[in-house]
């Protein structure tokens, strides 16, 4: 995860993508989660290049199949970045956030992360 937070924009965009291709693997997604990786993934939502975004929004949607990870997701303060990948992002990355979008509205049956603005 140093990667991540302490390297070039180059170096940081590499890290996104290594992790978008080991969270493709489900029994990688909550060590990556445990190894710190979802704040720097949100930073690089919020502050990166067209690609580091769309790798980061990829590891992201990646991730969200999850149930614990969803909840932690949301918890690091994806929201607001997400919704801006709408905006401005890339296609590929408009696409990979409107699936963990979609993933993130529900846990399980029972509990709602992103209450329904039509209620």
């Amino acid at each position: 995860m140093q990667l991540l937070c302490d390297w070039t924009t180059g170096a940081k965009e590499k890290a996104a993508g290594a992790l978008r291709n080991l969270s493709v693997n489900a029994d990688n997604d909550v060590l990556i989660v445990n190894a710190g990786a979802l704040e720097p993934l949100v930073q690089l939502l919020r502050d990166g290049r067209l690609g580091a975004k769309e790798k980061a929004a990829c590891a992201l949607s990646n991730l969200s199949f999850n149930a614990e990870n969803k909840v932690a997701i949301v918890h690091a303060g994806s929201l607001e970045p997400l919704v801006q990948v709408l905006c401005d992002g890339s296609a590929g990355a408009k696409e990979s956030v409107a699936a963990t979008l979609k993933r993130l509205e529900v846990v399980d049956s029972d509990t709602l992360l992103i209450p329904d603005s039509r209620s």
